[in-house]
């Protein structure tokens, strides 16, 4: 029961990641920009862990995808221990 709460609250997170990374794709206004600080708000401070440590390559900034898997396997670890 805890482990699957867990695992669903991991995995919207992942969601809320994807869904503001490409929300830095498009210019915004109005609603929708404040939808993405709100965005920010909650993903950035779990990215900018990521982003100290991985280099943006050319344009193109893998710390969300590498963010991502360790959400995941920490999804997974949690199904095996608990």
């Amino acid at each position: 029961m805890i482990s699957n709460l867990i695992a669903t609250a991991l995995s919207f997170y992942s969601t809320l990641i994807v869904i503001y990374i490409l929300s830095t794709w498009f210019p915004l206004s109005g609603a929708l920009a404040d939808i993405q600080r709100v965005l920010a708000s909650i993903t950035e401070p779990y990215l900018s862990i990521f982003r100290r440590i991985i280099p943006v390559v050319g344009n193109f900034d893998f710390s969300p995808i590498i963010a991502i898997i360790v959400l995941e396997i920490i999804q997974r670890l949690i199904y095996v221990i608990l």
